[in-house]
């Protein structure tokens, strides 16, 4: 529900009814625009009487909104949302870059990759120490070892790291270690993890489910920001489709939309949405060109040999190729990389 106030309204009346409304137990966020002051109420507004809100001198009028999403929605928080990682501010005019293996392997290939990768121009580092994966037989990450070694990559190059988190069990250990906590598409509906992730401060990256709608990718960054976290950072991974010619169905409609529907930034993995390394590039240009705030990409330094999504990744001279073509394309956006 929205509550439109009057122009010149009494801010003691104004507090008054605030105080009234968080009595019975909602959330009240005001909003300051231009031309007008909203109070926008959140959780559960059946339980405030729309009569006695109608009736405060300081109300003009009242309205509720029908997407369910509070928190997340562009209409309660008209400005685009920035949030920092490391020096990085993803959601501002320059372009965030992540870009690393799928995988740790080894100190040295993910030290290496991180110094190619901050040369080409990536303002973070990601890789995977915990890997969720299909086939229990798979390898499924160095786990504690490999967040050791990112850690160790951080610090020989200075760039914050992005690691994807499995397990609540293990929340402790990436508030200490990591500077964005990934949420896989796998875990995107894993509802005990995104409330427990809400009670730090945080950056999340949270990855858009296999076959998640846009809403219920909203949702899900609501009950993370509905815990206190605002800090959340939405990444279009490609969704499931009938299509078998790709990994997964990149749906650039989304940045559009999300643009439209929430003041959250949104990124977009071109990597796992293609599984083929040699349309990342083409599919990175898009990303940029339709309004994206940045990129995640999978570089490794021996693609063929890699433990993991070998098919997916580029080489650092490749990178170095892709930056070169997404600074053109941000110009031309009004973005800059």
């Amino acid at each position: 529900m929205i509550i439109v106030l009057r122009q010149g309204a009494d801010p003691r009346e104004v507090d008054q009814l605030t105080r009234m409304i968080e009595q019975q137990g909602v959330k009240v966020l005001p909003v300051a625009g231009e031309e007008m002051t909203t109070l926008s109420l959140l959780d559960d507004t059946t339980r405030v009487d729309r009569g006695l809100l109608e009736s405060h001198r300081c109300v003009e009028r009242l309205f509720h909104v029908v997407e369910p999403y509070k928190e997340a929605n562009r209409m309660f928080h008209p400005g685009a949302t920035e949030i920092a990682i490391g020096d990085t501010i993803v959601g501002s005019k320059k372009l965030a870059v992540m870009a690393g293996p799928c995988s740790v392997e080894s100190i040295e290939q993910i030290t290496q990759v991180a110094r190619d990768v901050k040369s080409a121009g990536a303002t973070a580092l990601r890789g995977g120490a915990f890997k969720p994966r299909t086939s229990p037989y798979a390898f499924q990450g160095l786990q504690h070892q490999g967040i050791e070694m990112l850690c160790a990559a951080k610090e020989a190059t200075g760039l914050p790291i992005v690691s994807e988190i499995m397990s609540p069990n293990d929340i402790d250990l990436f508030v200490d270690k990591v500077d964005c906590i990934q949420v896989g598409a796998r875990n995107m509906q894993n509802y005990d993890l995104l409330r427990q992730l809400g009670q730090t401060r945080k950056p999340i990256l949270l990855k858009r489910g296999l076959s998640a709608t846009i809403e219920e990718w909203l949702m899900s960054a609501e009950y993370i920001m509905a815990g206190g976290n605002p800090n959340v950072i939405l990444c279009e991974r490609g969704i499931r489709t009938f299509e078998t010619y790709t990994r997964n169905t990149i749906d650039l409609a989304a940045i559009p939309a999300v643009k439209k529907l929430s003041h959250l930034p949104i990124i977009v993995d071109p990597s796992h949405a293609t599984g083929k390394w040699w349309m990342v590039a083409p599919l990175a240009r898009a990303a940029v060109a339709a309004g994206a705030d940045g990129l995640m990409i999978e570089v490794h330094n021996d693609p063929a040999h890699a433990l993991c999504d070998g098919a997916q990744s580029i080489k650092p001279d490749v990178f170095t190729e892709v930056m070169a073509d997404i600074r053109a394309i941000a110009l031309a956006v009004g973005r800059e990389v």
